[in-house]
């Protein structure tokens, strides 16, 4: 038990050590239980190379996660998923640039708040806002705002999707995938 302590102890001692403010180099000090003085080096840390520990069943990394929407694998391919992996859709009968899901549609179809970021790995250029009648910013793909699916419980469903033929994921291209899950979609070129 007493191991553990200690080495809990030096862990929490190099985090410490490691995020000191206005420390210029040198080495920190710090006591150990044992009244042993353990020296860390003072080593350069970034934010990088905090956030790449993998979460869930998603296939995300943390560094992913911190950029707010990002494309994910699903049963329907890859699609546009929020910070926490929730599928998004976008609702055809919207226009382009306004919705026109509100009361009851939005509690079931909540809208992607217009200030998510966006991962690095997608285009940027895709995306935009649009405001809501509430004054509200909701997010947009090719000038489609987008949605969550209550329904959806676990990061990765799809189950709103082609819910009354007009609710539908988007790829990381911004593009409608309507195939169902598990159909393959065959272009043949006509």
């Amino acid at each position: 038990m007493r191991t553990r302590s200690i080495y809990a102890f030096t862990v929490i001692a190099l985090l410490v050590a490691a995020c000191g403010a206005g420390d210029e180099g040198g080495a920190t000090t710090t006591e150990a239980l044992d009244d042993t003085p353990t020296t860390v080096a003072d080593e350069p840390t970034t934010t990088e190379d905090m956030t790449t520990t993998t979460t869930g069943d998603t296939g995300t990394t943390g560094a992913e996660m911190m950029d707010g929407v990002h494309a994910s694998e699903t049963d329907l391919g890859s699609v546009l998923v929020d910070a926490d992996g929730f599928t998004v859709y976008i609702f055809t009968n919207d226009t382009e640039g306004e919705s026109t899901c509100y009361d009851a549609c939005a509690s079931t179809w909540p809208p992607v708040p217009g200030d998510v970021a966006i991962s690095s790995e997608l285009d940027a250029s895709i995306f935009g806002t649009t405001t809501r009648d509430d004054g509200t910013e909701q997010l947009t793909v090719n000038g489609m705002p987008l949605y969550l699916y209550a329904p959806d419980t676990s990061p990765g469903d799809t189950t709103g999707q082609g819910v009354g033929g007009v609710w539908f994921v988007v790829d990381d291209a911004g593009e409608v995938i309507e195939a169902s899950a598990g159909t393959q979609v065959v272009d043949y070129g006509y």
